[in-house]
């Protein structure tokens, strides 16, 4: 039986990690756009890849739910790796509740359904999760175990109540860490596993319009005065998804691993503290 590992956003960061867990199965790759899912097989399948492509809108569940068969008439899914999304200067607050929070309670739950024994996956979140202030007891739980089509009628994520983009991002990252938790119970149960990754700034296109946009300095001063003092790469968050998917990392699941270069670190105890 083919293995195959599915790629939802098959950006630096998707593809870094599908480097190293796809070889000798079968990646595919979808996007929203075409035209991006196609690039990235032409890279992968020139490295010697046996992959596909296909689109999928992950704010959709119809959409989510035709990529699971399209994966699983292939062979049997064993890896996932989802790190599609949109950021706080992408989108409104409803639409990044949208697809960053409703959009990946939808994948864990249809892909859920169909993960193969020893399967693993991989959700990329944010740093921007580790920075929002604490939720309630009730308001974690809502986050984690609402039904997917339930969640965005939450009172505390409504229009009048979330306002602001980063607000929008910051509880749509937290929410991913949180479902991923829960999910890791019924992927359990299935003997797969599942967890996140939090990174911080990741050098992709992406984040080059965002250091040269309206964020700009705001991002420049993070990288400034993080701990590590740089900004990280797509390799890097790839060699933590390999550990996370692999048998080296087989008694991990539900577990978020932040890797912002000390950004969190310097925000709550360094020179990034809010004044």
């Amino acid at each position: 039986m083919t293995e195959v590992v599915v790629v939802i956003g098959p950006g630096s960061i998707g593809q870094a990690i599908a480097r190293r867990v796809g070889a000798g199965k079968h990646v595919l790759l979808a996007d929203l756009r075409q035209e991006n899912a196609d690039a990235a097989a032409k890279v992968m399948s020139e490295a010697g890849f046996e992959v596909s492509s296909t689109l999928v809108d992950i704010s959709q569940r119809e959409s989510i739910h035709a990529l699971v068969e399209k994966a699983t008439s292939i062979g049997e899914v064993t890896g996932l790796i989802h790190a599609a999304g949109v950021s706080p200067s992408q989108a409104t607050p409803e639409m990044i509740l949208h697809v960053d929070l409703y959009g990946t309670a939808v994948i864990l739950e249809e892909f859920g359904n169909i993960i193969a024994k020893g399967g693993a996956g991989v959700v990329i979140a944010s740093q921007s999760g580790h920075r929002l202030g604490a939720l309630s007891d009730e308001h974690n739980k809502a986050l984690a175990t609402t039904p997917a089509e339930e969640l965005l009628s939450l009172d505390f994520l409504q229009p009048d109540r979330v306002t602001d983009t980063l607000n929008a991002y910051q509880l749509s990252k937290r929410g991913n860490s949180l479902r991923v938790m829960a999910e890791a119970v019924r992927w359990g149960k299935r003997g797969a596993r599942i967890n996140t990754i939090s990174p911080g700034i990741i050098i992709t296109p992406l984040a080059k319009d965002e250091l040269t946009g309206p964020r700009g300095e705001g991002y420049r001063r993070m990288i400034d005065l993080c701990p590590v003092g740089r900004a990280g790469t797509p390799d890097e968050v790839g060699t933590v998804g390999a550990l996370l998917m692999g048998t080296e990392g087989a008694f991990i699941t539900g577990s978020d691993f932040l890797m912002d270069g000390g950004v969190t670190a310097s925000y709550f105890y360094g020179e990034l503290s809010p004044k």
